[in-house]
């Protein structure tokens, strides 16, 4: 297991976990006890607080710094086989932002049903990966922010496919071609990161 945590420290994985933390402690604290979110919502698809993908968007950033190592070089070395570990470490971010909203709810108000967070965590990794490909692992982050702050600042998208497809992260679950926006993400951004790696 010696090579779990070497790894684990050369992604930075302590400092990016920890952040995720905070983050959803700080959100944990403003928002108990204020009756927002879907704890006031009689239909689960009406609850679509903001403050989810905010929380998911933060968590993913946060983790996409280590989605390169320090030496890249040594990132695609064929002596080490480095797609199965890009995927695993992937699916982990999303994993571990997914949960880290779906903890906040558990003790608090819920801002969104969980296949929300299944859906957006997959789609705000699979953009991540892809800026690192694209651009860099200390720029990963940038496609999930942008994505994020399109959805939120431009005006409502209409309900066409087109639209759902474009704004996946808001449109309630059970929307199909929101859905299948977010896993295309998913696929695309992570299959190429597994076999490409980050940018030099």
């Amino acid at each position: 297991m010696r090579w779990l945590t070497l790894y684990a420290r050369s992604r930075q994985v302590p400092t990016s976990a920890a952040v995720v933390m905070l983050v959803a402690l700080a959100v944990w604290a403003f928002t108990r006890g204020d009756g927002t979110g879907a704890a006031g919502a009689t239909d689960p698809t009406d609850a679509m607080d903001p403050t989810a993908f905010f929380l998911l968007a933060a968590g993913v950033a946060a983790g996409s710094v280590g989605l390169g190592g320090q030496d890249l070089a040594l990132d695609r070395t064929a002596a080490i086989r480095w797609a199965p570990r890009r995927a695993a470490h992937t699916l982990l971010i999303g994993a571990v932002a997914g949960a880290a909203l779906l903890a906040v709810q558990a003790v608090g108000p819920r801002f969104v049903p969980t296949e929300v967070v299944v859906r957006d965590s997959a789609g705000l990794v699979g953009l991540a990966a892809l800026g690192a490909v694209l651009c860099g692992a200390h720029l990963a982050w940038t496609l999930p922010t942008g994505w994020l702050a399109f959805t939120v600042l431009v005006p409502p998208l209409p309900p066409t496919t087109v639209g759902k497809a474009l704004g996946w992260m808001v449109f309630p679950p059970g929307t199909e071609a929101s859905t299948w926006a977010a896993l295309a993400l998913l696929v695309t951004g992570g299959t190429l990161y597994a076999v490409a790696g980050p940018r030099r």
